[in-house]
This record gives C-alpha cells, structure tokens and sequence, in this order.
C-alpha cells in the first residue's frame, strides 16, 4: 500500500486499483499545494471521519470530478448528498459496522470528538465522529483513528481488527496530544509503522512531531514522518 501524506489529515492511499483519499481537506489547507483534484486523480472513493470543514474539504468537487464513491456517517452522508455529491453513489454506515466498498472494506469505531458543519454561522450536525479501519486482500490493515482523545475501548479496535498501520492525531488542543497520542499507541495497538497528523497546519496546534516521536521512545522508529505531499510505502 503507498499512503501519501497531503497535510492535515488528509491522505491518499493507493493499492491495487483503488485510489483512497481519506479526510481531503487541500484547498482551504495552509500546507497543502497544488490542485486538489490532481491531487485526487483517479480516485474510487473518499472517506470521511467527521463533518469538520478541515475534514469534508473538497469532498464534493472531488467526487463530482472522479466519480468516486463517498463513504462516512449517514449524517454526512447526506449532507454532503445536499451538496452536490451523487446521492446514489454514496456508502453510509455507523459506529461498530462495516461496509463493503468492492475490493475492500469500511468498519467504522469510536472517535472521541465531535462533528458538525458550520451553516450560517451555526453549527449543524452531522451525527458522531469516527475512526476508520480500512482492510483489503494481500493489504495491512489500517487504521485511520481520525480526531480524536485517548479512550480506553481503543482496546477493543486492537482485538477486532489488529491494525498494522495507524495513522493517528498528535496536535493537541482539538485531538490528542503527542505524549498521550504515544500512549495510545503503545498501550493499545501494535503497529508496525505509524503515521501522525492533525499538526503543523495552524498555529494553534503542534507544529511538528518532536513531542509524539520523544514519548513514543524505543518506538520512535515504527514512526513515519512524510512531508506534506510525500508518498511512503507500507
């Protein structure tokens, strides 16, 4: 699997015939550059953990462009339906289901945060946010925990799904920090290779992993740093 890193936390994974973007929030980005829908060329599907605008991002233009298949929460599901996205081409489930995205599958956990989407100056909601575990043939399976604090059932995500790839919020202030996003890690999971995010991109979060990858100590080394735009291999 290549996981390519476009800021924030948003990525694109790329395996078989699959092309993923997870959260694509690249033209409002500071750290993003380039076009999103280059960005997003040939992409079969968008996933979403939340409603967050730093989330949703380009969901429509891409999925309008790409015809890519939209796959979240009912709530945002629609929502983003009312927007533009295809009805018809969307791919809705919920806390502790999973959904079958043809070639791979979606099972959606906990996330402790919130969702919504600002609508004339108001929030509005859009049902509860979510981790991802993304699972595919001959493919580690990955764990987007999306945003998120530490919780305890974090657990349970390791017994049901043994993750070997996560990808996993470190700014602070609105999701983990890196000394408990650490924690998290080496409490709860075994990965063997670690992506952080949700940092750097504005001023009020940690602008660099320095924190995450001192907590995460003897581990430190399963951690992969990409630059924004950077592509790893896993």
């Amino acid at each position: 699997m290549k996981i390519t890193w476009l800021g924030h936390s948003a990525f694109r994974l790329d395996f078989a015939d699959k092309a993923v973007m997870i959260d694509p929030f690249l033209s409002g980005s500071p750290v993003f550059e380039g076009g999103p829908l280059e960005a997003a060329k040939g992409a079969t599907h968008v996933l979403l953990t939340h409603g967050h605008d730093d989330h949703t991002g380009d969901t429509v233009e891409i999925c309008k462009a790409t015809g890519a298949q939209l796959v979240s929460s009912f709530e945002v599901c629609m929502y983003l339906a009312g927007q533009g996205v295809d009805g018809n081409n969307v791919n809705p489930g919920n806390h502790g289901g999973t959904v079958d995205c043809g070639g791979f599958t979606v099972s959606f956990t906990d996330a402790v945060h919130s969702s919504s989407a600002m609508v004339d100056g108001r929030p509005v909601y859009l049902g509860n946010p979510m981790g991802l575990v993304v699972k595919a043939p001959g493919e580690k399976v990955l764990y987007h925990m999306g945003d998120t604090a530490i919780f305890g059932d974090m657990a349970l995500v390791h017994e049901i799904h043994q993750p070997e790839i996560g990808i996993v919020p470190i700014g602070d202030r609105f999701t983990m920090g890196g000394d408990t996003a650490a924690l998290a890690c080496k409490r709860f999971f075994e990965f063997s290779a670690i992506l952080p995010c949700h940092y750097r991109t504005f001023p009020i979060i940690d602008q660099t992993p320095d924190r995450f990858l001192a907590a995460m100590g003897e581990d430190a080394g399963k951690v992969h740093v990409p630059e924004v735009g950077e592509t790893v291999e896993v």
